[in-house]
Parts: structure tokens; C-alpha cells; sequence
């Protein structure tokens, strides 16, 4: 995949206006402020596809990105307390309606902040995810805030933090040293070849 083609397509703020899935996604999922804008900018080589906001908890909408024949698609922030129990409540209406949507998810890519353990929206999210068996990897953000020692002793901690840490992909990730890129474009790339090998073959 050309990574720098990718496009922003559309967005939505209500669960009525997405659109039907017309080919595999692939989801960004985290809480507000987890770095989800600044990881998608960094992946596609681009400053400002994503938005990122100043204000966590401002991206209030499901974001669709087109990248070939495949979409990403960002999902609102969750979690962050400084907003209406109303709005909270259109949020987690968003996130959990788009997921119960008969859909194409190739994967979800759950964002968690390193520094951290994860908070308890975190492993909702995860919990979720493993009893919907949708594939996910989960993605360590801001691991350049940690030394290489702080970052292995993190690891350790998250197998037991997380339910089935120890079976559970995470990649650390860094949009400021670029740390983690090469390896979530690696797992884009793979889904993609997947998908390619999933198409009738043409007619000549």
C-alpha cells in the first residue's frame, strides 16, 4: 500500500448516517487524548490527515479514511470526563453502534497509552473485542515519553494487566521517533495481501 495516498473520505455524527461497509476496514479505537490523530498522521506519512486536537475529547465523530481498496476508520474518543453524561452517551452510542453494524472489521488497532496501566474503559474496549472475536492488536502510544528500561518493565506489567496479556499482540509506538510505523504498516500490508488473494479472479 502507497501509505501517503491515503485520503480523507467522510465523517459521521450519528449512527444513521454511516455508510454501509463496501470493503474491509481497519479501526482506531482508543481514549481521548491516547494519541489516536498523531498515530494515524504518523503512519501515513502525512501532518495533518488526522486532526489533532489540543482539547482531548474533541473528535466527536467517526472519521473514514480511504487508503486502495480498504478504509480506516477513526473511532470518537472514549473516556474523558470533562463532558456531558449526554454527550458521553452519544459517543458510546457511535463506537458500540458502529460495531454491532453488520461490517467488514479486518482489525482493530486499541490504542493505550504506555506510561500507564490501562484504564478501565481500556480493557472494556479489549474485553469487547475478545468476546466479539474480532481481531485486534493493541497499540502502546507515547513510548518515547519511556527509557528502553521503563518501556521492558511496561511490557512485563501489561501481560498482567491486560486480559491474556500474555497472548495478546502490542506494539509500542511513538509518532514522535516513528517507533512501531514499520511494524503496523507490515500488519496493514499482510490484510491487504489477504484481501487481494480474497477477490474472484478476473476475466480476460
Amino acid at each position: 500500500m502507497n501509505f501517503q495516498q491515503v485520503r480523507f473520505e467522510t465523517s459521521f455524527g450519528r449512527l444513521d448516517q454511516l455508510p454501509p461497509s463496501q470493503m474491509p476496514e481497519l479501526v482506531f479505537a482508543g481514549r481521548s487524548n491516547v494519541g489516536k490523530s498523531s498515530l494515524i498522521n504518523k503512519l501515513f506519512s502525512q501532518k495533518s490527515l488526522a486532526r489533532v486536537s489540543a482539547t482531548p475529547g474533541k473528535t466527536a465523530t467517526i472519521n473514514f479514511f480511504r487508503g486502495g481498496q480498504m478504509r480506516f476508520v477513526d473511532l470518537p474518543g472514549y473516556g474523558y470526563a470533562k463532558v456531558s453524561r449526554q454527550e458521553k452517551l452519544r459517543w458510546a452510542s457511535l463506537i458500540e453502534g458502529y460495531f454491532a453494524q453488520d461490517r467488514d472489521i479486518r482489525l482493530v488497532f486499541s490504542l493505550v497509552d504506555m506510561r500507564h496501566p490501562p484504564t478501565n474503559d481500556d480493557l472494556m474496549m479489549i474485553e469487547f473485542l475478545i468476546e466479539s472475536e474480532l481481531p485486534f492488536v493493541v497499540v502502546l502510544t507515547k513510548a518515547d515519553k519511556l527509557s528502553a528500561a521503563q518501556q521492558r518493565k511496561r511490557l512485563e506489567e501489561l501481560e498482567q494487566e491486560l486480559p491474556y496479556g500474555d497472548q495478546i499482540t502490542v506494539i509500542p509506538f511513538s509518532a514522535v521517533t516513528g517507533l512501531g510505523v514499520e511494524a503496523l504498516r507490515e500488519i496493514i500490508n499482510e490484510i491487504e495481501a489477504d484481501r487481494d488473494e480474497d477477490l474472484p479472479p478476473q476475466e480476460t
